[in-house]
């Protein structure tokens, strides 16, 4: 979620960046308030605007882990900031489970970037020693469209466009994380490492980039000072948002059901 930036070559935080998250963080609480309002409500036009927005859900959500990948470049440890992150993430697990069984998250945004931080943090001493190339970014973003349909059993673009996966491997809830849901296996929101992995590794690959301070002169400077805020503050906003939505349907519906 938010990440700890260092200043790049003396030229100071990358704003463009922090506008660039909190725009997806913005994205990501309408789209789960249309959820809330409409399933977890019954309200017919949240399910309406949630289907309506459903195709877009994957840029916003890779724009984000993107840019993740990029700020991952720009922090001091990686281990220590995944560790804490999956110590946040453990804990909404838990927090869902006991609150929300029916909407349990196991295996969401957090558990992968943590997960993808400290492996990072583990690989950033090899990825060091290469200088940027735009070879590996548009390789991960080729892995990324043919894995895309792993969890659902498929490699490819489709499952009539595709290769089948062994159905063996969909067997056990414990491969989940890796993209292969098995029975028994819910998440509410659901982020495996195949495909995600491959966006979040495109971002380290052009961090190399805003490290070295190659970042266009622009991207220094604030446009959107209100996106910059979410952005900054994105992990708060994640853990707070969903609370305060269904406080919101709750307090809605008690205004309509005293006005009819």
């Amino acid at each position: 979620m938010p990440e700890n930036q260092s200043a790049p070559a003396g030229r100071g935080r990358i704003c463009l960046m922090d506008e660039l998250r909190g725009f997806a963080v913005f994205c990501m609480i309408f789209y789960h308030g249309f959820y809330t309002f409409g399933y977890l409500f019954g309200n017919d036009v949240g399910i309406y605007f949630f289907r309506f927005f459903m195709p877009a859900e994957p840029f916003f959500a890779g724009m984000f882990l993107f840019i993740s990948g990029v700020a991952s470049n720009l922090t001091h440890s990686n281990l220590a900031r995944g560790t804490r992150l999956l110590a946040v993430a453990l804990g909404v697990t838990l927090v869902t489970w006991i609150f929300v069984p029916e909407d349990v998250i196991t295996f969401g945004v957090l558990h992968f970037l943590s997960a993808c931080m400290i492996l990072f943090g583990f690989l950033k001493p090899l990825a060091d020693r290469y200088r940027f190339s735009w070879v590996p970014v548009v390789l991960c973003f080729a892995l990324y469209f043919l894995t895309r349909g792993v969890p659902r059993g498929y490699l490819g673009y489709g499952p009539g466009l595709g290769l089948a996966l062994p159905q063996g491997l969909y067997v056990s809830a414990w491969l989940a994380p890796l993209g292969f849901p098995g029975p028994g296996f819910e998440s509410s929101d659901y982020f495996p490492m195949l495909p995600w992995v491959f966006v979040f590794a495109a971002g380290t690959f052009v961090g190399k980039l805003a490290k070295a301070g190659r970042i266009p002169a622009f991207a220094y400077r604030p446009q959107v000072p209100p996106l910059s805020w979410f952005g900054r503050h994105a992990l708060v906003l994640y853990l707070v948002h969903q609370p305060v939505i269904y406080g919101f349907c709750l307090l809605l519906r008690a205004l309509v059901f005293r006005l009819s």
